[in-house]
């Protein structure tokens, strides 16, 4: 369903075992972004209803996410650390197109969400059936399931909004797909759901 190009090595589950305290610190500022883009969505294109009320609900979503990650974290006595800079979603971020029509620039952002929802979708799995800890590796899949839908829900919204506007949305997602897959290799030997 993700037709991820590169599948995370099960042994980055090690990795995150080992610095629980700094995945789950990452994990929450995660949650935190993705409520912050669903906002920033509607913010931007307010005349798309369905798109309104889609990112209303998610990111109400996420903020429920961020506080059951938070919730760990104070049961484990760690401290939610300050956020750390995301070189992954920067990265992801270059590639977008620039000077778009109003839908091209919608469709870019939708499927730059599509992408992150992937990969952190992809990223659960591998905790819930690698990582010792059996909270958490419940808790990743219970996540995961949430993350596959967020991922299908904006790739539905790219097609909806870009398919009219004459956009070919998936050989878009393909280049994604590609440009993702040559990227993500940078971001396995640290303990972060992204980079």
């Amino acid at each position: 369903m993700l037709r991820l190009k590169h599948v995370t090595d099960p042994r980055w589950a090690d990795l995150v075992e080992k610095d629980l305290e700094e995945v789950l610190t990452d994990h929450a500022y995660c949650e935190q972004k993705a409520a912050s883009t669903a906002i920033s969505l509607i913010v931007k294109f307010p005349e798309f209803p369905e798109l309104v009320q889609e990112m209303s609900a998610l990111a109400q979503e996420e903020m429920e996410h961020f506080s059951r990650v938070h919730e760990i974290i104070m049961k484990r006595g760690f401290k939610l650390g300050q956020e750390r800079k995301d070189e992954y979603v920067n990265e992801l971020l270059g590639f977008l197109k620039k000077g778009n029509s109003k839908a091209g620039q919608l469709v870019e952002k939708l499927l730059f969400a599509a992408m992150i929802e992937a990969r952190s979708c992809e990223r659960f799995r591998v905790l819930s059936e690698h990582i010792e800890d059996s909270e958490l590796a419940l808790f990743y899949k219970e996540l995961m399931a949430s993350e596959a839908g967020h991922h299908t829900m904006f790739l539905k919204l790219a097609r909806k909004f870009g398919i009219p506007a004459g956009i070919d949305v998936d050989a878009r997602w393909n280049e994604f797909l590609e440009f993702e897959a040559g990227m993500i290799e940078n971001y396995e030997q640290r303990a972060r759901i992204h980079g």
